[in-house]
């Protein structure tokens, strides 16, 4: 689905992470619906090297842009010699800054900071140099335990990784104040679809639960797994997102989610319905009581007001439409 009508024919796109989930979806979106821009990707690519937790630092990976077909270039953001360069080869349009240290288990508070915040205020000077309209990935991890509905101004994040994302919020807001391009800022909820795979354990539950169905194996809850709501979002609606912000009524932060909290629970039996298996639930104790968020629902008002968003996939819709791709990569990847 095309979801601007505005001309992009001869605009240069920056997609910063551009090999990992929600980026390389981004990248594929150009390319189908608007083939005259021209897309550059920029990202770090995985090398095996770690976090002290033991997660890859770097999720991006290759079979992500198998078919695309617009520039890559691997680099890092943190390097200034390698952002130098791009500011000085390209005039950019537009830059979608999807690079970031995502996972929210990390404890490297300086590897976080100085990728998530310092790293994207050079990124909007470029910006601001090229006249590139700023759209970047903040997070509902800025919202840490605080009451449903989740609303923007109401933030308490419970990790740094939920600090940093809040922290490149209030540079953006500084940001906005004096310059002459939008700055837009989206909170992503919890995301799923395609190109989540590589993500490896920190992908959503739906690909996890999916693919343990498709194993033969008993799908594994927390106990009151039907108690435990979020506020899921598929990928299309996370696109959608993206590609209004690029000409927003106004510069902001607006949340990226459906509006509904789901269950867990709800994930297991629409894929249980979707995959015509009949397994049992093993329910297991929660480990994380007490640094677990048991419901978020996105305030999403504004989001519609000044982005125009409107998430158009229920979960049953979204999980529907993601079960063929669950079931290549569980043949590809997975067997």
């Amino acid at each position: 689905m095309k979801y601007t009508d505005k001309d992009l024919d001869g605009k240069t796109i920056l997609i910063t992470g551009g090999a990992g989930f929600i980026g390389s979806n981004l990248a594929f979106y150009f390319q189908k619906n608007h083939p005259k821009a021209k897309v550059v990707v920029y990202d770090s690519f995985r090398s095996g090297e770690t976090l002290s937790n033991g997660n890859l630092k770097s999720f991006g990976h290759f079979k992500n842009l198998l078919g695309f077909t617009g520039e890559i270039i691997s680099g890092d953001i943190n390097d200034s010699k390698g952002m130098k360069n791009l500011e000085e080869n390209y005039k950019f349009d537009y830059i979608f800054h999807e690079a970031a240290i995502s996972d929210t288990t990390a404890l490297e508070q300086d590897l976080m900071i100085k990728t998530n915040v310092n790293a994207y205020k050079d990124l909007l000077e470029m910006a601001i140099e090229h006249g590139a309209n700023m759209i970047y990935a903040s997070s509902a991890a800025t919202y840490g335990n605080a009451e449903s509905p989740q609303r923007v101004g109401r933030e308490a994040p419970a990790n740094v990784y939920g600090f940093s994302k809040l922290s490149m919020d209030h540079l953006s807001r500084e940001y906005i104040k004096t310059a002459d391009i939008s700055i837009v800022g989206l909170r992503y909820f919890n995301v799923y679809g395609a190109r989540e795979y590589y993500k490896n354990t920190t992908a959503s539950m739906v690909i996890q639960f999916g693919h343990q169905l498709l194993s033969g194996k008993n799908p594994k809850l927390f106990v009151d797994s039907d108690k435990i709501l979020r506020d899921f979002i598929y990928i299309e609606d996370i696109i959608q997102a993206n590609v209004k912000a690029m000409h927003p009524k106004k510069s902001g932060v607006y949340n990226v989610g459906t509006g509904k909290a789901r269950s867990f629970q709800d994930i297991v039996d629409i894929l249980q319905k979707e995959l015509g298996t009949c397994a049992t639930c093993e329910y297991i104790p929660n480990p994380f009581i007490g640094s677990y968020q048991f419901h978020t629902e996105a305030d999403i008002e504004t989001s519609k007001e000044n982005l125009g968003y409107k998430p158009n996939f229920e979960m049953e819709d979204a999980i529907k439409a993601y079960v063929p791709e669950i079931k290549r990569i569980y043949e590809t990847e997975v067997k």
